[in-house]
């Protein structure tokens, strides 16, 4: 902004430029030393020089900056708090502030989300190095300079070891949508857990373009802060339970620092938000599961599933190895709002809604507004007439797979059409018309590969002389309705999986692989596949892998790093024939290497991990202090393993050794779900019985009594708990799907 005819022409000997902005505590100038160094000059009012206090709190500012470097803050160059004028220099960062590029461009997405987040977390933690808490971490307080956020603005921070605040005249400062509820409650107590909150609130704000407490008043916003829960819809679930315990009302609730610093780096992919970080080896078919309205995971998991060579008998899989800024004064009266609300009751209002922060009598988070237990099964009638399911006693209505998507869940399985049911009330809202196949007679399978951009990405196989060579689509259904959108025919035993905005589909020759929109199913790009190879695409963190397995199997298989944008192959790796890529581990792509049970192709047994790096192509092998077989899922940089016995072990990847070993009575049970906000384990077996760990103890935390019909064959698809909210929902292959408040596992569904 140009000068204005009143502004100085220097200040300190600091030649003023531009203006850079004007808040509540003075003018912000562009300045430049007789050097040619580019600096930021603020200036005080001249109405608060004369001020003892407002003089004093901005001495205490400078004296508070001075304290701080690091990469992610602005240093200070130059000051005199004791000028008619008092003034400041710090270090010039080029770039607009986070409130003016939100408005500018919308919500931030991917890298410069993630950029946005670990730089925060790292400028806090210098802060806070320095004893000084910031008290105003803002979106017009964060700079976005091309190497990272600067956080700026320290005229309301205060040495953490200084108890004379200089709010005892009953003044708060701060900024109210970011303000933590100590500092609305009891200033004398703010510490850095203060910090941690506004970052959570900022954070919201950088997601959705609005704060989770936003109201038409900073009263009324104030009252939210201190007595209700956050609003985090439209967030990806990883990345809202992280920034739930942010946002927890007790300091003690909320995490660390460096926690969240691993955290954020979990769930927050390099470059596209929707891909989730942390994967698992499924060994049901090739799909990414659970994901949201914002197309992410719930747990912080992608659940990547095992590859398949070609389809079986009766429809299932036969299942190889591989698997500066403005200061708000708000008087007595707003402390007298906040604590007795709208109306001056003498009660808080009721909540709107119970999502979500870990209270402190229990480790696990509240369930969604209007969710209860329940019980009920895929072959419940839907409403409106829309078709019944294939039938129950046909053919073989097993291998039930469901995924969850916002608020519902979504069925299939082996004669059963595609349902929707209600994530609170298990209430079944449609089901799909995909019998008109032509076909009134023989098995029809159908295996929900997963949800996103409001579309069900369903493969549906076709045998009409019972099991064999059957007619394999892929096929897309409106979220809300179960119309069909789209759908494409493909070569049996082709590729077809949803991996974040692309949904991957071969001709029916299974040479070549588009990779296509999810909702419109228009091609983006096209590849041909390698001729007498089998082919399984994965993806890790942000990277989207094709791993292929020639037919002969001496020989090495070849994984591949491609451009999500057209396809291109941006890096080849080569591995041993019996690998199975799990995820990454310490920036280096993790694969176990083992054999396939002879009983039970989805166990695999190992005792060797192999982390390459995907730059240079070099690998290591971490060896296992023994030998392990049943299901291997990989989170938080560690293997969870599941035994049909029930036993869970924890393995560390990068040592081979053992951290814990626990039986349960989930026997036969699929990979676990690791929740990284509660660090707990869930697992169910086949028929329904759940277990919940503690992930770093392995200690036992509650086990409930089966839920469904016990299914004596070993070959099939294995039961799967997905997260919701704080809820859980377990999903059985006989059919029966319920809804569990983990808090109260012993509830009887209603």
């Amino acid at each position: 902004m140009p000068l204005h005819k009143d502004d100085p022409k220097s200040v300190g000997g600091y030649k003023l430029v531009d203006r850079l902005g004007a808040g509540g505590m003075g003018i912000v100038y562009w300045g430049r030393s007789r050097s040619g160094r580019d600096v930021a000059v603020k200036v005080v009012h001249a109405q608060y020089a004369e001020d003892r206090v407002f003089r004093a709190r901005f001495r205490q500012e400078i004296d508070a900056v001075r304290k701080v470097s690091g990469a992610f803050t602005a240093p200070v160059v130059d000051a005199d708090p004791e000028a008619v004028r008092p003034w400041m220099a710090t270090q010039y960062v080029p770039g607009s502030s986070l409130a003016q590029r939100i408005r500018d461009q919308g919500a931030l997405r991917g890298t410069e989300l993630r950029r946005l987040a670990l730089g925060l977390v790292e400028a806090l933690r210098d802060i806070h190095r320095a004893g000084v808490v910031h008290r105003d971490l803002k979106p017009a307080n964060v700079l976005m300079a091309e190497d990272g956020p600067r956080v700026i603005d320290f005229g309301i921070s205060r040495a953490a070891e200084n108890h004379n605040t200089l709010t005892e005249t009953g003044q708060m400062i701060g900024t109210p949508p970011f303000m933590s509820p100590e500092q609305l409650t009891d200033a004398r107590t703010v510490g850095p857990a203060s910090d941690v909150f506004s970052l959570g609130a900022l954070l919201v704000f950088s997601v959705t373009g609005r704060g989770p407490f936003d109201a038409d008043s900073p009263y009324l916003t104030a009252y939210r802060v201190v007595h209700d829960e956050p609003v985090l819809d439209g967030l990806p679930l990883p990345l809202r339970a992280v920034l739930e315990r942010c946002l927890a009302k007790e300091v003690k609730d909320r995490p660390e620092l460096d926690e969240l610093a691993r955290e954020f780096a979990d769930v927050l992919p390099e470059s596209a938000l929707d891909d989730p970080l942390t994967v698992t080896l499924r060994t049901d078919m090739l799909r990414t599961v659970g994901e949201t309205s914002s197309g992410a995971d719930p747990a912080a998991l992608t659940k990547l599933p095992g590859l398949s060579r070609r389809t079986g008998g009766r429809g299932r899989r036969i299942r190889p190895l591989v698997a500066a800024g403005t200061v708000c004064a708000m008087a007595l009266g707003l402390l007298w709002f906040i604590r007795f609300g709208p109306g001056f009751s003498d009660s808080p209002p009721t909540a709107t809604s119970a999502t979500s922060a870990t209270s402190a009598a229990s480790r696990w988070a509240a369930v969604p507004t209007g969710f209860k237990s329940w019980q009920t099964t895929v072959f419940k009638t839907a409403p409106r007439g829309e078709p019944k399911a294939l039938g129950k006693d046909s053919g073989d209505p097993t291998d039930v797979t469901c995924q969850r998507y916002e608020d519902a869940v979504y069925c299939a399985g082996n004669n059963i059409l595609p349902v929707r049911l209600d994530g609170r009330t298990g209430k079944t809202v449609w089901r799909a018309s995909l019998a008109s196949t032509g076909v009134d007679t023989g098995l029809k399978t159908f295996t929900v590969l997963g949800v996103k951009d409001s579309a069900v990405l369903v493969r549906q196989v076709v045998y009409p002389d019972g099991p064999g060579d059957g007619t394999v689509s892929m096929v897309a259904l409106d979220a809300d309705s179960g119309e069909r959108l789209w759908s494409r025919k493909m070569n049996d035993g082709s590729v077809d999986v949803l991996t974040g905005d692309l949904a991957l589909t071969t001709d029916t020759t299974g040479r070549l692989l588009t990779a296509r929109s999810p909702r419109t199913g228009a091609g983006r790009w096209t590849v041909q596949l390698p001729a007498d190879n089998y082919c399984q695409f994965l993806t890790v963190g942000s990277g989207l892998y094709e791993h292929c397995f020639p037919a002969d199997e001496t020989q090495a298989s070849e994984v591949l790093e491609l451009n999500r944008t057209d396809g291109s192959v941006v890096r080849r790796l080569r591995t041993p024939s019996a690998s199975g890529l799990l995820g990454a581990v310490d920036g280096r792509l993790a694969f176990v290497l083992g054999e396939v049970g002879p009983t039970r192709p989805e166990e695999v047994t190992f005792g060797e991990i192999l982390l390459v790096d995907p730059d240079t192509g070099a690998g290591t092998t971490t060896k296992l202090t023994k030998t392990y077989d049943g299901a291997v899922t990989l989170a938080a940089d560690t293997l969870w393993i599941t035994g049909a016995n029930g036993l869970v072990t924890a393995v560390s990847p990068l040592t081979g050794k053992q951290l814990w070993q626990t039986r349960t009575g989930a026997e036969g049970s699929g990979q676990p779900m690791y929740d990284a906000r509660t660090r707990t384990l869930c697992l169910t077996s086949t028929s329904g019985r759940v277990a919940a760990l503690d992930a770093r103890k392995g200690t036992l935390l509650w086990e409930t009594g089966a839920h469904a019909q016990q299914l004596a064959s070993g070959d099939v698809i294995k039961s799967e708990v997905l997260p919701y909210g704080g809820a859980l929902i377990v999903t059985t292959p006989d059919g029966t799907v319920f809804g569990l408040d983990p808090a109260h596992p012993g509830q009887n569904p209603g």
